[in-house]
């Protein structure tokens, strides 16, 4: 059986997401100014993270500068630069292997990188040095309906759309663009979605692409708006038609129609992230006046 991942090919340099669009939808629609989401924080260079606590961040392990030892360069959080104390990786999260994604790509046989992907761990969290007042956390999502919520996505990453998949000239730091699309699917690690071409699609569907790890799937609206997902990864279907013109010796393309995206499940984490966490800077507590967001599927 053959799998592929958008991640795979991205896991050298540490990041993978990005929002790629409808490709009948102006681009200029999904585009739109930071403080649309203020608690974004741009990791160095590309990849994001969410500002969960007045002190911490979260974020996708493998998209984490440095890995185990911190980070050096600053973490950017409502434009201003946020010096970095200290990067916790969840202790179960296992780092993707140069050789797996050599041979997968070589026989074509990516299976192992699916079972690989969707057994690791992949959260870690971002102590900064002093605590951010200028811009509220974003609350987390405690419960486990995620599957049907209509969800939004954001990210400064890659770009493309979904006939052409993701333009591979793109840079991978660009605008903030949001796109939206309804959770599929849910594990005990992940919750994942499809990106659907029209007419099933949503007036702005998207997915994430290369560049923006780590970035926010939020449910709710306005003030209700809470924290389900950290994007980390994505795969073909076996009978995805990507298939049928598939050879290893051509650039892969990411972003097509019908690509499914993964994206942590926050809910899952909260316990250790809330033992990690000084009891002084506890994360945001979640608005339980609205668990699910209108237009739920």
């Amino acid at each position: 059986m053959k799998w592929t991942f958008a991640f795979c090919l991205l896991a050298m340099s540490f990041t993978a997401g990005a929002v790629v669009t409808r490709a009948d939808v102006d681009d200029a629609r999904y585009r739109v100014e930071p403080s649309a989401f203020p608690a974004l924080a741009d990791l160095p260079g590309e990849g994001h993270g969410v500002l969960i606590a007045p002190q911490w961040v979260v974020t996708a392990a493998h998209a984490a500068p440095m890995q185990m030892q911190g980070m050096e360069d600053d973490v950017v959080i409502g434009g201003v630069a946020r010096k970095v104390k200290r990067v916790v990786i969840y202790p179960g999260y296992k780092k993707l292997p140069d050789q797996l994604i050599t041979e997968a790509l070589a026989s074509g046989d990516l299976s192992k990188l699916s079972a690989f992907l969707a057994s690791s761990n992949d959260i870690a969290l971002i102590e900064l040095v002093s605590p951010v007042t200028d811009v509220a956390p974003m609350p987390l999502y405690h419960g486990n309906q995620e599957v049907g919520m209509t969800a939004e996505l954001l990210g400064k990453g890659a770009t493309g759309d979904g006939v052409k998949g993701q333009d591979p000239s793109s840079k991978h730091r660009t605008v903030l663009r949001r796109a939206f699309n309804v959770i599929a699917g849910a594990d005990e690690r992940y919750v994942w979605y499809r990106f659907d071409p029209p007419p099933s699609a949503l007036p702005l569907e998207g997915i994430t692409g290369s560049g923006d790890s780590g970035g926010p799937l939020l449910s709710g609206e306005g003030k209700s708006k809470q924290l389900i997902g950290l994007a980390s990864w994505s795969r073909y279907p076996p009978d995805h038609p990507f298939w049928k013109a598939w050879n290893p010796s051509r650039p892969f393309v990411e972003g097509l129609y019908g690509v499914i995206v993964y994206a942590v499940r926050v809910s899952r984490y909260i316990p250790w992230m809330e033992s990690v966490m000084s009891a002084h800077f506890v994360i945001a507590e979640p608005n339980t006046s609205s668990r699910r967001p209108p237009g739920d599927r």
